[in-house]
């Protein structure tokens, strides 16, 4: 935190108030607050003192009521709303008006501690709101006297009760996890809490070492989780180092090992890719915490801890998943998507998954989860996981667990003369259709070619189950493409924003283009197409197909498009 800052809040801690039980000693003085890597928005801070509140595509406007008694739009905007994140707006535009306009609804909401909101007691939610509350401190509590002062440590010591006793019921994983690291916050930023301190970093740190894998990925399998936890664990880093704390080692190896992962799931544009969950990452942010990674490395190729594969050559990358899906306790996101994958040429994405809108996730997350929604293989238009369907048991569970999915999911690769090989296969459709579905990707050493075979075989000495035995093959391709489908049936041009063109072609058998949509943009979901191939494995196990990117420029191009009447692209 700067000079400045933290100067604003010894101004503001000349009184003392009454301790309250939870914390022994005195609990008096707010002695720093932690840096928020959010991005900021000052021109949002107009909106704010003009009564309107636009969170998760949805506008409330005050009329001169407070906000925190209106009805909620959507969960989506009450969430935001409740974890105060928007206090980092006001900070941005750094006026006199915006800090009284934030004093004024912060204390609005501490002088009533009586409303009775659904969702302002769930954890995640609280500790977004505690963390909030501690690290935009300098802005609530400048120009301030003693008695708001009190005020405000009153009102924030009486949420990080709330968030102690929140630890007895509250979802493993992520959830988890904010709730922990807003703890282990608040022992540091308020004076006399050694002892919180102590046992907030214990916890902390066991939590880590369960939730983090090896390898740097979530257990969730979610890359999201990653942008979530380390915009709160890098400057919980830095807060131990401003107390002149040693950061546990725990925190010190999760950040090391997180931060490759982060490389690793990212695509040429600063993408994300979209497997178990995952929405669109603000490039900002993620910006922001990339500046954080010091050895700046070329991403690893494997991740066999958290299941996933990726394979880089010349300007192209592949990112698959070869992982089973994660432990039912943290499943709740999770998609049965084994053995999709996702195709990137330099800033241009080709195929994708359909991933997760950042807002309205309910109305869109039962098609999201199937395997359907993946660029991969789906065995008689049935998903390779089962959720949680019963609504009894998703309320009691929180959610929507995998209940049954792949168990055995193999992965193998090698360096070959023409380039690097990626075999892979799981066992999702065994128990119910007596099939396993084997994946071959070969991508050559320039990034111009991507080969792949697909096959659904019996086990070894078993047979399919009960005479079912279509299955589809998808590859859904990003919004920005431009798909026509070649005269012969038998294979899709694609053109990207960049003006490269690529060819998929599967030659034994007939391609179809049809609808899908990409749910992860950033204005929400796009309509976009798929590539499809429809078989029946009593007449072929296997399909064989390509990417190919095209080696000549607008011209041959051109003689593909007169072929089928279309018009012709400029010539550079």
């Amino acid at each position: 935190m700067s000079r400045s800052a933290r100067s604003v809040i010894a101004r503001a801690s000349g009184a003392t108030v009454a301790v309250s039980r939870l914390w022994p000693g005195r609990a008096d003085r707010l002695i720093i607050a932690p840096h928020d890597l959010r991005t900021a928005d000052a021109t949002r801070a107009a909106e704010i003192y003009a009564g309107r509140f636009v969170f998760a595509g949805k506008i409330v406007t005050c009329h001169g009521r407070s906000i925190f008694d209106l009805e909620p739009p959507s969960e989506d905007w009450e969430v935001a709303l409740l974890g105060f994140g928007w206090l980092r707006h006001l900070r941005a535009a750094d006026t006199a008006l915006t800090r009284a306009n934030a004093r004024s609804l912060v204390d609005d909401w501490i002088s009533n501690p009586t409303r009775k909101r659904p969702l302002e007691r769930r954890p995640d939610v609280l500790a977004r709101r505690v963390i909030s509350l501690l690290s935009q401190a300098p802005l609530v509590l400048g120009d301030t006297d003693g008695k708001f002062y009190r005020k405000y440590l009153r009102g924030l010591t009486r949420e990080i009760r709330y968030l102690r006793y929140a630890m007895l019921d509250i979802a493993d994983g992520v959830p988890r996890l904010q709730v922990l690291i807003a703890l282990c916050y608040a022992s540091l930023c308020l004076a006399n809490q050694a002892g919180h301190i102590r046992s907030a970093t214990r916890r902390l740190s066991d939590e880590l070492q369960r939730q983090i894998m090896p390898d740097g990925g979530h257990i969730s399998r979610n890359p999201g989780a990653l942008v979530e936890l380390l915009s709160d664990l890098l400057p919980l880093r830095q807060t131990f180092a401003a107390r002149n704390i040693a950061p546990p080692a725990a925190l010190l190896n999760a950040i090391d090992r997180m931060m490759p992962m982060l490389r690793f799931f990212r695509h040429g544009d600063g993408s994300f890719a979209l497997f178990n969950g995952m929405s669109n990452a603000p490039s900002d942010l993620v910006a922001t915490l990339l500046a954080y990674d010091d050895t700046h490395g070329v991403p690893m190729a494997n991740m066999p801890h958290t299941g996933f594969q990726r394979l880089d050559a010349g300007a192209t990358t592949v990112i698959m998943d070869t992982g089973p899906p994660p432990p039912p306790n943290v499943s709740q996101e999770a998609h049965a998507g084994c053995l999709s994958f996702e195709l990137s040429s330099g800033p241009s994405r080709i195929v994708v998954n359909c991933g997760m809108p950042a807002t309205g996730r309910d109305n869109w997350r039962s098609f999201a989860r199937s395997t359907a929604a993946h660029s991969t293989l789906t065995f008689h238009d049935t998903s390779s996981c089962q959720f949680i369907e019963l609504s009894a048991m998703k309320r009691l569970l929180q959610g929507a667990p995998v209940v049954s999915g792949p168990v055995n999911v193999e992965s193998y690769r090698e360096a070959v003369a023409d380039g690097d090989l990626l075999t892979a296969s799981h066992d999702g459709y065994l128990a119910r259709f007596g099939v396993i579905h084997r994946r071959v990707l070969m991508i050559s050493q320039d990034g111009g070619r991507l080969d792949g075979e697909d096959t659904v075989s019996p086990a070894p000495g078993g047979r399919i189950k009960g005479g079912e035995s279509d299955f589809a093959l998808r590859f859904h391709l990003h919004p920005a493409v431009k798909a026509s489908r070649l005269s012969d049936a038998r294979g899709v041009m694609l053109v990207l924003p960049s003006r490269d063109v690529w060819t998929f072609e599967a030659l034994d058998d007939k391609v179809d283009l049809e609808d899908s949509v990409f749910l992860s943009g950033n204005d929400g979901p796009r309509r976009t197409a798929q590539i499809v191939i429809r078989q029946d494995s009593r007449n072929t196990s296997s399909v064989r197909w390509s990417f190919v990117r095209s080696s000549a420029n607008a011209a041959a191009t051109n003689a593909r498009r007169a072929a089928r009447r279309e018009p012709e692209l400029p010539l550079a």
